[in-house]
């Protein structure tokens, strides 16, 4: 078990509040130890501005030879990695091995990324020549979020330090240990001391990150803590953020030939993870009538057939949610929608084995009013039915939010509309709202972020464009009414 602080390649003790982890599906304590407090924060910061002048000047092949090495370690150690996962958050052992699996995968794709979005190129002009090359920004603070404790602060780093930037992380006090794993793939890649730093712990912790002399923040978590830093850094446009804050996102079914296939796609599209993913669909929007009631009856039929287990039980679907207060909130949360005026149709329950465990739930939200658009991180679908796909595209819409969203039709035309229509930065036809290709840029509108979307398109928050015009030696001007 790693300390709480790690700097110039060095795991120390921390000195501040001391927290721990326990696995959420069987109460085995999996970390624990004192976070990091300001001084250790600052000194983690400081090891990471050290370090950037000599890691931002390397060739470019070196630093992508590295992060290739790193990638293999990662390999190397990929079960480790997924157990550790699965331990933590209680997620499905596959899951957790496919999550390790896209750790590895994502640092080719963060190469071509670089290559394509951040590199340089040439042009000849009449005077010599014309120069594209991109900078790295100094030190990025890497906040990491619980559900994919892993894959998603990989994501911010190792585009980050692709680009010349170093890095300070701070892992969800949710989800601590993958962290080290991530750091002795880094050590024994290469990566020179002091290029990422990590510093455990939760808000006192983060509170003193954003404090720091930072360059960038790199941030995936909740729309509340999100905003608080966008609000923290008003009037700050030297602190590059790249804010990823989740979504209440929208599945219209509408029509489709196949009931089973549909009702397929949105148990997966609300209930993967256990809820857990950012990009799962929170509402279903059906048509009234015939068809609306055999796609929510097919629906239910999936619920109430999901094997729920701990991570290492066979052949599960859900684990439980990361923690017993999770939970507490799952339940209230429907609970409040249901004094709102939503009808329950599946109770998301807390299951007697305790931790973090709950049962798949389904509200019917279409005679709601009043209740808040936000994201519940957990397995309960919220379904409304309409009359026209005019209607379907309006309540699609109808949230703050801008994440995902889906459509499961065969008729084109509606997926013409759709694509026009919903403003979603992931929007999906016949496919899980959940499923996202990491090739692509991955974000979106409103509450779900600040336009600087992740995923391929990381490598455009992680570098700022230099542009030169080049002569081969000082040449006289000349222009209208200068003197000559």
């Amino acid at each position: 078990m790693a300390d709480g602080v790690y700097i110039d390649g060095q795991w120390r003790t921390g000195h501040g509040p001391a927290f721990a982890k326990s696995c959420p599906a069987t109460g085995e304590m999996i970390w624990q130890g004192a976070s990091a407090d300001g001084a250790e924060v600052a000194a983690a910061v400081a090891s990471a501005r050290k370090s950037f002048r000599d890691w931002s000047r390397r060739p470019q092949g070196e630093r992508t030879a590295i992060l290739e090495r790193y990638a293999d370690e990662i390999g190397k150690r990929a079960e480790a990695i997924a157990e550790v996962i699965s331990r933590e958050m209680g997620k499905a052992l596959w899951d957790s091995r496919g999550e390790a699996a896209t750790m590895k995968a994502k640092i080719a794709v963060s190469i071509a990324a670089q290559k394509e979005r951040a590199g340089e190129r040439t042009e000849n002009a009449a005077f010599g020549g014309s120069q594209l090359t991109h900078r790295p920004h100094g030190v990025m603070a890497v906040f990491g979020p619980f559900n994919f404790p892993g894959h998603l602060p990989n994501g911010h780093i190792v585009p980050a330090l692709l680009a010349g930037n170093t890095c300070v992380f701070k892992p969800s006090e949710l989800a601590p240990g993958v962290a080290a794993l991530m750091a002795e793939c880094f050590q024994a890649a290469g990566l020179p001391p002091g290029c990422l730093n990590i510093v455990q712990g939760g808000r006192d912790t983060g509170a003193a990150l954003i404090a720091q002399d930072i360059n960038g923040l790199l941030f995936t978590g909740s729309a509340a803590t999100g905003v608080y830093f966008h609000k923290h850094f008003a009037g700050r446009p030297d602190v590059i953020l790249a804010l990823e804050m989740g979504g209440n996102n929208p599945l219209i079914i509408w029509n489709p030939a196949d009931v089973d296939a549909a009702a397929d796609i949105a148990a997966q599209s609300a209930y993967l993870t256990t809820g857990q993913r950012c990009s799962c669909a929170r509402r279903v929007i059906l048509p009234a009538g015939q068809f609306g009631d055999a796609v929510i009856d097919a629906i239910v039929s999936r619920a109430r057939g999901l094997r729920i287990g701990a991570w290492d039980e066979p052949d599960i679907f859900m684990g439980p949610l990361v923690s017993e207060k999770a939970r507490t909130q799952a339940v209230e949360f429907q609970a409040m929608l249901v004094a709102h005026g939503a009808k329950p149709i599946l109770s998301l329950d807390a299951m007697p084995r305790g931790g973090g465990f709950v049962s798949p739930g389904i509200v019917d939200v279409t005679d709601a009013s009043g209740y808040p658009d936000e994201e519940l991180f957990g397995p309960l679908m919220q379904v409304v039915r309409v009359r026209t796909f005019e209607d379907a595209i309006a309540q699609a819409n109808a949230t703050r939010y801008g994440l995902s969203g889906g459509l499961v039709s065969d008729d084109d035309s509606l997926w013409t509309i759709a694509y026009r229509e919903m403003r979603a930065g992931v929007l999906n036809r016949n496919r899980p709202t959940a499923g996202a290709s990491g090739s692509m840029p991955f974000g979106g509108p409103g509450l779900s972020g600040n336009f600087r979307p992740g995923a391929y398109y990381a490598a455009d928050y992680c570098a700022w464009p230099q542009a030169s015009q080049l002569a081969p030696t000082a040449a006289r001007m000349t222009a209208p009414g200068f003197p000559a």
